[in-house]
C-alpha cells in the first residue's frame, strides 16, 4: 500500500514540474510557431506526439459505472517528447522545448444502462487560444464480478482548436481490463489511434511551393493505471501511465458517486 501512495506522489510531484518545465512553449501567450526549415518528415514527426498528446486517455477502469454512476474530475498528462529533435527544435519560436508536453483536462464520466458509460474532457492550454474537446463511448463486455475481471470496448475521439499552425483530429479504439481488490482497481489496456494533421502556416507555404502539409497516422498504445475509490467519501483518485511513441503520465482527481 506504501508503494502505491509514493508512486501517485511521485507522479504529482513529475506533472507539476512538468507545469513549470512546459512554459517555454506557452509563454507570453505564443501557439507553436513553425519554422520554414521545417520538412515534411519533421512535421510527421512532430504532429506523431503532439497527436498522442491531444488524444483521449481514459483514466478509468473497464468496469461501467452504473446507470447512477458519475465521475467529474480535473486531471493532468505529462507527455514526455523528443525535447533535442529538429522536428520540435523548428516548431516552437525559441527553438528551446521543454522535457515536457502537459496538459490539463476537465473529465466526466457518466454511467448509462447496459453497461455503457460516455464521457467528455476539454482542455485550455494557458495563455493561448488553443482548446481540445474530447468524447468517449465504452461498453463493459463483462461487467466483472467478486472473482471475474472486467473487459470493455471504447471508443473515443478529439479535435483540437485555436491552432494557428496546426490543425489535429485524432480517432481511438481500445479494449482494456480490470479487477478490482478493495477499494483499488487496477486496470490495463491496448488500443489504435489515428491521428489526422495539417497545417497553413504561410510560412510553410512559402517553403514548399504553397503546398500545405497534411498527415495520416496510425499509432499502437497501450495504458496500466489504478483506481483508489476508498468506499466512505465521495472521492476518487487514478494514475495512468500510456506507451506509444513517446510515453504520457496522467493523474486524476475525481468527484464520484
Amino acid at each position: 500500500m506504501r508503494r502505491i501512495f509514493v508512486r501517485i506522489g511521485f507522479l504529482a510531484v513529475l506533472i507539476v514540474l512538468a507545469f513549470g518545465a512546459s512554459a517555454p512553449v506557452w509563454a507570453s501567450g505564443n501557439d507553436i510557431q513553425l519554422s520554414g526549415t521545417l520538412t515534411r518528415e519533421d512535421f510527421r514527426d512532430l504532429t506523431r506526439q503532439l497527436g498522442f498528446a491531444a488524444s483521449y486517455f481514459p483514466l478509468a477502469p473497464a468496469a461501467p459505472l452504473g446507470i447512477l454512476g458519475f465521475d467529474a474530475g480535473v486531471e493532468a498528462t505529462a507527455v514526455r517528447i523528443s525535447q533535442n529533435s529538429s522536428f520540435w527544435q523548428r516548431a516552437v519560436q525559441d527553438g528551446n522545448p521543454p522535457e515536457y508536453l502537459v496538459v490539463p483536462r476537465l473529465h466526466l464520466q457518466k454511467g448509462l444502462p447496459f453497461n455503457l458509460d460516455i464521457g467528455a474532457s476539454y482542455t485550455a492550454v494557458p495563455t493561448t487560444d488553443i482548446s481540445i474537446i474530447g468524447g468517449e463511448i465504452k461498453w463493459a463486455v463483462l461487467e466483472g464480478s467478486a472473482v471475474t475481471p472486467a473487459v470493455a470496448l471504447r471508443l473515443s475521439g478529439t479535435k483540437l482548436f485555436g491552432g494557428s499552425e496546426v490543425h489535429l483530429e485524432t480517432y481511438s479504439a481500445d479494449l482494456s481490463i480490470s479487477k478490482g481488490f478493495f477499494f483499488l482497481i487496477p486496470y490495463a489496456g491496448i488500443g489504435e489511434l489515428l491521428v489526422n494533421s495539417r497545417t497553413d502556416s504561410a510560412t510553410i507555404r512559402a517553403f514548399n511551393g504553397g503546398v500545405d502539409f497534411r498527415e495520416t497516422q496510425n499509432l499502437t498504445k497501450w495504458f496500466v493505471g489504478l483506481k483508489i475509490a476508498p468506499p466512505v467519501i465521495p472521492f476518487s483518485f487514478v494514475a495512468e501511465a500510456d506507451f506509444s511513441t513517446v510515453t504520457a503520465y496522467s493523474i486524476r482527481a475525481n468527484f464520484s458517486f
